[in-house]
């Protein structure tokens, strides 16, 4: 006998309800079988978004609605200042096109020399020792948003700081490796789904995040003075030295390289072909856990980076002047 299919939410229920990439606050005024000659189709639920025309109210399915819970409210204001401040960085940038343009037209007398001295050279070499180093294969394309809280953002600019401009290194093995960070995170989400479909895409997308992480953490996510570091540590779990047997960079590595790789991850994703719905889904799940990362920062990122010896220093350098094939760099933001 097929399982009975009972509706997620209920008439008067006060939701929250995904219109494009924002979440509104809503009201479930109706839900009824997308075949009602069905009993085992999916409900579809007409919805009512508070302070807008009833015009405006619209029948969807369930992906599109979430419980109107407190960390859904957060995610709602978070997604809501996100799509503010890119709204506003596209307005921006389109005026300051109109004001080049016009001033092209006016100054079109002067040398092509003059018109570009102003301009910062972003290849120039401070700029590519101080890079992140990127394959040869990742180029920026269009990509989706995901939301970086502010936290979490000066502590991905200290990280930067702290290895190329104080020449010190995040201590590794990690006490609190990424394996250990998503295993948390899984945790404490689970808890708040009862729906085995939404704890079905939390297990995946935290499978995903880890599978990306062990692939790029080499070749992205590395600044090239830490190259050295991971060469000593990658031999180790090679030839499973004691204390690093069955050991990967999920089980060495922190918070500050996995966030770090959520800062290049919409670039990467860029390259995948997801459908927008997908894309939306999977971009609220990636915010969500970039969020409570932000929140758990305290008890995650490393206090205090190390400074090597004078030896691995002049590895190190000596690594950073070989300039290998291979190697494109780009702005971490």
């Amino acid at each position: 006998m097929a399982p009975a299919n009972h509706p997620t939410f209920h008439k008067d229920e006060k939701v929250f309800c995904f219109h494009h990439e924002i979440l509104y606050e809503a009201k479930i005024l109706e839900l009824k079988l997308t075949d009602p000659d069905d009993k085992r189709s999916p409900y579809e639920y007409r919805v009512h978004y508070k302070g807008w025309k009833n015009t405006w109210d619209d029948w969807v399915l369930q992906d599109r609605l979430r419980k109107a819970t407190d960390d859904n409210k957060e995610l709602a204001a978070t997604l809501r200042r996100d799509a503010e401040a890119a709204s506003r960085a596209r307005a921006n940038k389109a005026s300051g096109k109109r004001r080049t343009m016009g001033s092209a037209e006016l100054g079109s007398s002067r040398g092509s020399e003059e018109r570009h001295s102003s301009v910062p050279a972003r290849g120039t070499k401070r700029g590519r020792d101080n890079d992140i180093e990127k394959d040869d294969q990742f180029y920026s394309r269009p990509s989706m948003r995901i939301v970086i809280p502010d936290n979490l953002k000066s502590l991905l600019v200290d990280d930067w700081e702290y290895v190329t401009r104080n020449v010190q290194l995040v201590p590794l093995p990690s006490q609190i490796p990424v394996n250990k960070i998503l295993e948390l995170y899984t945790e404490e989400e689970k808890k708040k789904r009862s729906d085995s479909a939404e704890v079905d895409v939390l297990e995946e997308v935290v499978f995903g995040i880890r599978e990306y992480f062990d692939k790029a953490l080499s070749r992205i996510l590395l600044y090239r003075f830490e190259r050295e570091q991971y060469n000593m540590l990658r031999r180790r779990w090679d030839s499973r030295a004691p204390g690093y047997e069955d050991k990967g960079p999920c089980d060495v590595y922190g918070a500050e390289h996995l966030a770090r790789m959520f800062a290049v991850l919409p670039e990467l994703l860029a390259q995948t072909n997801l459908s927008q719905q997908a894309t939306n889904r999977l971009r609220e799940e990636l915010s969500k856990f970039t969020m409570w990362l932000s929140k758990n920062s305290e008890a995650f990122f490393s206090a205090k980076y190390k400074t090597p010896d004078t030896e691995y220093a002049a590895k190190a350098k000596g690594m950073a002047n070989s300039n290998a094939p291979g190697t494109a760099t780009s702005h971490l933001f």
